[in-house]
Parts: C-alpha cells; sequence; structure tokens
C-alpha cells in the first residue's frame, strides 16, 4: 500500500484554506484526510488544520490495538472521529470572535488493503480508480448537487454553475453535525483519491481517469496538480492517492 499527497494555494487565491494529511498506523492501515476550510483566510486555515489533526488524532487513537473487525464498526469510528473534529472546530470557534462562523469539509477514509471506509462532509470528494472505471464514492453536500438529483443540472452543468462553491453541510459551523459514511471492498491496484473541489470542478471525471491511471503514484498525484493549475487552478488544490 502507497500513499502520497499535496497541496496548493491554485492560480487566483493569496492563501490556502486547504490541510490535508495522511498517517500510516501499520503495514496494512493508513487513515487520509482533506479538509477545505471556510469563514475568512484567517479562519479557513484555522478550521481545516484543526479538523484535519482533531480527525486523524481520534482515529489513530481508535486504532491503537487494532482496526475494528466489522465495516459498520469501521464506520462508526469515523463517525465518531468526525464529531471529535467537529466539536473542537465548533468549540474554538466559539471561544475566539475571529474564527465566528469558522468550518470546513471534510473527506476522510480508513484504509486497509481489502478494505477502505470513507466519511464526508461538505464536497470534498473520494473517487475510487479500478481498471478503465473511476468511480465517485462521496455524494456532495451542495446547492447544486440537490439541484442534479431533481433534475435541474447535468454533472457538467452543476461543475461550472456560479453558485457552484454553496455547501448545504460543514463540519465545525453547528455542535452537531450529520457525515455520510461509506465502506467498500478493495481489489489489488485499485487507486483511492481524495480531494478537495479544487480539483473536481476543474477536471472531468474522465480527465481524472486519465491521469489517476498508470505510472508512479507521486508522478500522478503531480501530473493532476500540474494540469489543474494550467488550467487556471481558481480555488485552493488538494490531493491524496492510495495505491491499493
Amino acid at each position: 500500500m502507497m500513499l502520497f499527497g499535496l497541496t496548493d494555494t491554485g492560480a487566483v487565491r493569496q492563501d490556502n484554506q486547504d490541510s490535508y494529511t495522511i498517517r500510516e498506523l501499520s503495514q496494512q492501515l493508513a487513515v487520509a484526510v482533506v479538509c477545505d476550510g471556510m469563514g475568512g483566510a484567517q479562519a479557513g486555515n484555522v478550521a481545516s488544520a484543526v479538523a484535519v489533526e482533531a480527525f486523524a488524532a481520534a482515529v489513530e487513537d481508535a486504532c491503537l490495538a487494532g482496526p475494528p473487525a466489522s465495516g459498520p464498526d469501521r464506520q462508526a469510528l469515523l463517525g465518531q472521529a468526525c464529531r471529535k473534529a467537529n466539536q473542537v472546530v465548533f468549540e474554538l470557534a466559539e471561544r475566539e470572535p475571529g474564527y465566528h462562523g469558522m468550518g470546513t469539509t471534510l473527506v476522510g477514509a480508513l484504509i486497509q488493503p481489502d478494505q477502505v471506509s470513507v466519511v464526508n462532509i461538505g464536497d470534498s470528494r473520494a473517487y475510487v480508480i479500478r481498471g478503465n472505471d473511476i468511480r465517485q464514492i462521496t455524494q456532495d453536500h451542495s446547492l447544486v448537487q440537490a439541484m442534479v438529483a431533481r433534475g435541474e443540472l447535468t454533472r457538467e452543468q452543476a461543475r461550472v454553475h456560479p453558485k457552484k462553491n454553496l455547501i448545504t453541510r460543514a463540519l465545525g459551523v453547528e455542535a452537531e453535525v450529520e457525515a455520510d459514511l461509506f465502506q467498500m471492498s478493495a481489489q489489488p491496484g485499485d487507486r483511492l483519491l481524495l480531494c478537495s473541489d479544487g480539483l473536481s470542478n476543474v477536471l472531468s471525471d474522465e480527465e481524472l481517469l486519465e491521469l489517476c491511471r498508470g505510472g508512479l503514484l507521486e508522478e500522478r498525484c503531480r501530473h493532476l496538480m500540474a494540469r489543474t493549475l494550467e488550467l487556471g487552478a481558481p480555488d485552493n488544490v488538494s490531493i491524496v492517492m492510495a495505491q491499493l
């Protein structure tokens, strides 16, 4: 199992409000998380960084004796880690006037060679690349996704919609938040991609598939970033990829 990640401010923004981390808990177990903060430059930076640390630490602590044996238990672990991260961000925002109202998206994964558990809040995404196919695991919590679900927009129209950045759910904004949880069986050669919307709003699924297939993991991640920057990268961009 191999993992790699990187983040970039992008071609337009002056501050990077994205944060990510990868922690290898053992040779056969890792946690990865990407957060995209909101609430002004400083507050967004703080929200994403605090959430990443709180989430990863909670998962690591829960796995000290090894990962949970069942899929439902792994999902419960990720749900608990999200609640912990939400509490930490929310309480900090309540204490510090300059951080009031800050929040962040979160997409995280507990990764094993044969199993992947995923959690998300907001519009940062998880994809799995298997052979010649790419599948989005998560579902965006966003205004445009709701419009897609109602048949008012196509996925391609949603990518360029002027309100594509309006999310309907975020971590840290309220005392409690609901997270979506996913469980999938992995196959040798699968690649898991976690990213902020700075990537998925610029590259189509077809482009993501083409750039994620083959080659070395780090090379693929850097090509994804280079292509996004080449196309103007109007937002911060964060990419984490795992080779299973």
